[in-house]
């Protein structure tokens, strides 16, 4: 008795639901007429009728907004036969093309205007109704996975039941995209149409049986990253990534989330367009391409990089954006750069006698230029923190920059950078490498580099510094005059016995009894 009450119930709320479509009519009497027609007729045709709907020309968002939400209601109270199965009203109809094409038809609803010029961006007030129109879509694409994972029904013994992998597989790449579209922070997105998404999302992972969204892009055998390249290829070409703003965010998140080993297997599909968006004259772009070469660069091996001159391509495109001054961009190159480096070159200790110079020469030559000359504390800072990779990537040969490392790193202690002394912090982290390392040469710049160090305590005695901050300093600077004595065979411990107490600060003091001392 249960299961007839049920079924009145649904046709009855269908009925509702297709009426809001404009789908079916009641009597004068307010009953339901051609639902047991429109029922027995291909589901392909109620989404014909809706994608007309949201084409005609001059509605609104609001007017658009009602047939949504009877769509959204459609998912949530359609019976799963009616909606997904082969046969009865949908035989001889293509049913994951056709869901194929409505999935598309929906995304499109929510799309960005194209960008007409070559400055790849559009006024904020261009995407004022994305936000709405991507949460109403998301709803309506939600309830449709929910159908889809949601329990078998019973269906007739002649009739099959139908498969949730059929529509998944086909619809995962465009709900995917769909979904990175809207769920980034970006000029196109609200707080709500984001959480949406990513809710979005979530269900898809949960629908396909998915571990994570890397497994989802990867699979467990081929996953849908292809397929998402394949739809986003036609937007990363030369004359049409900026027609849409939201495509290289598109491929930075997806390319972010796939590492070793699979990343490999796209090498050919994802390097161009990541060397495309970084060749830009947008700082912006220049970034976030950098930042896309440098995750290629870490998550494929170096010989599929060598392979046709690919790592010669990127030195050289990586190259030219040292000359920058922009702080965003060196931060995210020399990085990159410090990556790409091992790929190109054999390390110090791997290679013969003499050590002939190489790019990592070429490229601390240019990087030390450029820090003599900067006066600018927030490149300072980016040029600082990288140093000392370069020392640990360089090992003994870095010898041959010794004179140009001294004016750099004596320059840069003598200029505070703030209250988080993050440039001083790194210089000193970076001469202290060099005096592991280069040892046997330190004793002709004892002189030099003590005095600096020495100047650097008296400074931090008067600056107002954090007290954190200072005692941080004091222990680094006091390390390297440790290193220093240790390279010399004790002859700072000497020069610093000679040190008049009464003529420095009880900082220095401390410093020069920790040196003398330890070292006696």
């Amino acid at each position: 008795m249960i299961a007839p009450l049920l079924c009145r119930k649904t046709k009855m709320d269908m009925s509702r639901v297709l009426q809001d479509l404009q789908l079916v009519r009641t009597s004068e009497e307010g009953h339901f007429t051609e639902l047991e027609g429109l029922l027995a007729r291909p589901v392909s045709e109620v989404f014909l009728h809706v994608q007309e709907k949201l084409k005609v020309p001059g509605l609104t968002t609001e007017h658009h907004s009602p047939i949504l939400q009877s769509l959204e209601q459609l998912f949530r109270v359609g019976e799963r036969h009616w909606l997904f199965s082969d046969c009865c009203s949908n035989q001889n109809t293509c049913l994951t093309k056709c869901y194929v094409n409505f999935v598309n038809s929906l995304t499109l609803y929510a799309a960005l205007p194209v960008c007409d010029d070559d400055s790849g961006a559009l006024p904020a007030s261009f995407f004022e109704s994305i936000p709405s129109r991507a949460c109403a879509v998301t709803s309506v694409l939600s309830a449709l996975l929910v159908k889809l994972w949601s329990e078998e029904e019973a269906v007739p013994s002649q009739c099959q039941a139908p498969s949730m992998a059929s529509f998944t597989g086909p619809l995962a790449p465009i709900l995917c995209v769909f979904a990175v579209t809207h769920l980034q922070e970006q000029p196109w997105t609200s707080e709500a149409s984001r959480t949406a998404a990513s809710k979005l999302m979530a269900t898809l992972v949960q629908v396909g049986d998915w571990e994570n969204i890397t497994q989802l892009l990867c699979g467990k055998e081929t996953g849908v990253l292809g397929s998402i390249l394949n739809i986003l290829q036609a937007d990363l070409k030369k004359d049409s990534w900026k027609r849409n703003q939201a495509t290289k965010h598109i491929f930075a998140w997806i390319l972010i989330q796939v590492g070793r080993p699979w990343l490999a297997h796209y090498l050919e599909k994802v390097f161009p367009p990541a060397l495309l968006i970084s060749d830009d004259y947008h700082t912006e772009n220049q970034v976030l391409g950098v930042c896309c070469l440098n995750h290629i660069i870490v998550n494929v091996p170096a010989a599929d990089l060598r392979q046709y001159n690919r790592a010669q391509v990127l030195y050289h495109a990586l190259f030219s954006h040292l000359y920058t001054s922009e702080p965003q961009l060196i931060e995210v190159v020399l990085p990159c750069m410090i990556d790409l480096l091992p790929v190109l070159e054999k390390a110090p200790v791997c290679t013969g006698h003499p050590r002939k110079p190489n790019r990592y020469d070429q490229v601390l030559r240019l990087t030390l230029t450029h820090m003599e000359m900067e006066h600018r504390l927030a490149i300072r800072k980016v040029y600082a923190s990288c140093l000392v990779h370069f020392i640990e990537n360089m090992g003994i040969v870095i010898v041959r920059h010794m004179k140009r490392l001294e004016r750099v790193i004596t320059g840069y202690l003598e200029i505070s950078d703030g209250p988080h002394e993050q440039t001083r912090l790194a210089i000193l982290d970076a001469l202290e490498k060099i005096l592991l390392i280069t040892w046997p040469r330190m004793e002709c710049r004892l002189s030099v580099l003590a005095k600096s160090l020495l100047r650097l305590l008296c400074d931090l005695s008067t600056e107002p510094l954090p007290p954190a901050v200072t005692d941080k300093l004091a222990v680094k600077a006091t390390r390297c005059l440790q290193l220093l004595d240790h390279c010399t065979q004790g002859k700072l411990k000497t020069l610093l016995k000679d040190v008049d107490s009464s003529c420095t600060t009880t900082l220095v003091l401390r410093c020069i009894e920790t040196v003398t001392v330890t070292q006696s």
